[in-house]
């Protein structure tokens, strides 16, 4: 077994990934400037919580085998300079677990919205069909212990992020994966701080989608204009399954889709998700599984966390978390709700948050987004622009950004909470959407 040292052990994945590694009887110690909650908890009951936040050079001695770099650390982290002195192995976290992976049938979810909840479906429907496999997906997901799961099994299923890897290497997360399935939900620029043209984000799917091998499948969305484009445009050796949102009927609020015939009752709904599950039976398709098995499977699916997550039910008012930060998600979710709900009042609260959505030139991009909504309220905080070192958003410029004047513009939690609490009776529905933590407050 190996030292095993993470450097940014306190992210989602990557402390899921320290706790794998630990289960496998691997030594690991890691570091973090901050480490919250539940990462915290979990690392300190397997006993790899750091002794103390930060990065300290002394961690890094030369009995450690590798080093394993989350995307959070910098270049000029000391524990990262301190390991290339000496020598020691550095590898990105995709590209460690790529590795591990290799002699596996691959099956990578990537694009710039769904695939969290698509990879989730896949995993579920593989459980419950009792199919081995092992997993790296970027959300907490009910029945699942950890986000990264490492075995022997025969299939891995992986959310492949277009990110970049780490601050040493370049390249996007799903370059480190040789898929046997490539799956790509859409394309909608995301991530301006790291792709700030649209030419220089479509490269990078155009890049994958290029270099997929003569034994593989790539499963796209046609009914994404850009995505369709790249496909077709593209010189490719792999076996094409394009596809489009699944067959459906809705009785009152009851979604069902059409697989050979028989109707199978959902647990989620939209449009987008309808899409999703299309992704899913083709690759259910391409394996040959038992497809009633699998439309069964997926009438028990309830979602990924915080993807259109029921928060609670009091005396009728609905009120959902869905992760919805870029355009395109919001505005799916957006048209999800009001074609589920199609006459109630709906609510739908946004907070800016990344990068991308506090940026100026990057905020037009929201257009119409929430145009569906009876009310909407925008959040962010001036504390998060000052972080990421961006100039100051004016309301009335987040209002024409968004092409909507009766849209409310909040900068305080307090202010948050009490406008909230001032409109919340008007409507059946109310959403919140966003990456962030809505200024802590109580969101039922």
């Amino acid at each position: 077994m190996s030292r095993i040292h993470l450097i940014a052990i306190g992210g989602s994945v990557m402390h899921n990934l320290a706790l794998a590694l630990h289960d496998l009887g691997h030594q690991v110690s890691g570091s973090d400037d901050q480490i919250y909650e539940p990462a915290r908890s979990r690392l300190s009951d397997a006993g790899i919580l750091p002794a103390e936040e930060g990065w300290h050079a002394s961690r890094i001695t030369p009995e450690i085998d590798l080093v394993i770099l989350g995307m959070h650390a910098k270049a000029e982290n000391p524990e990262l300079i301190k390991s290339l002195q000496l020598g020691i192995p550095v590898q990105s976290f995709p590209q460690y677990v790529g590795g591990l992976f290799k002699d596996k049938k691959q099956l990578i979810i990537s694009g710039s919205h769904g695939k969290t909840t698509t990879t989730s479906m896949l995993m579920h429907v593989f459980k419950q069909l009792s199919i081995p496999f092992d997993y790296l997906v970027g959300a907490q997901l009910e029945g699942f212990q950890k986000m990264v799961s490492i075995s022997d099994a025969p299939f891995a299923i992986v959310e492949g992020d277009e990110y970049l890897s780490s601050c040493l290497d370049k390249r996007s997360k799903f370059d480190h994966f040789d898929p046997y399935i490539q799956v790509i939900t859409g394309i909608s620029w995301d991530h301006f701080n790291v792709f700030p043209t649209l030419d220089s984000y479509l490269n990078t799917f155009t890049n994958r989608i290029q270099t997929l091998n003569e034994h593989a499948h790539l499963v796209y969305c046609k009914s994404d204009p850009v995505l369709n484009q790249i496909a077709t445009d593209s010189s490719l050796i792999a076996t094409n399954h394009p596809y489009q949102a699944c067959d459906f009927k809705q009785i009152g609020t009851q979604v069902s889709i059409s697989i050979s015939g028989n109707w199978y009752p959902l647990l989620i709904f939209g449009n987008h998700n309808l899409e999703n599950i299309q992704a899913v039976l083709t690759c259910c398709q391409i394996l040959k599984l038992d497809m009633d098995q699998v439309g069964h499977a997926l009438q028990s699916f309830k979602g990924a966390s915080k993807r259109m997550e029921l928060l609670s039910n009091i005396n009728g008012q609905l009120r959902y978390r869905d992760f919805a930060h870029a355009p395109s998600k919001v505005k799916a979710a957006s048209n999800a709700l009001r074609r589920h709900f199609n006459t109630q009042k709906i609510l739908a609260i946004v907070e800016l948050h990344t990068y991308s959505s506090l940026s100026k030139d990057f905020l037009p991009q929201y257009d119409q987004a929430l145009n569906e909504m009876d009310q909407a309220i925008i959040y962010f905080d001036h504390k998060a622009l000052e972080i990421k070192n961006k100039e100051a958003l004016d309301p009335e410029f987040i209002k024409q950004a968004f092409g909507n004047d009766s849209i409310l513009v909040c900068t305080t939690n307090s202010s948050l909470e009490q406008t909230i609490h001032a409109i919340q009776s008007k409507f059946d529905v109310i959403v919140f959407m966003g990456s962030g933590n809505f200024g802590g407050i109580e969101l039922v």
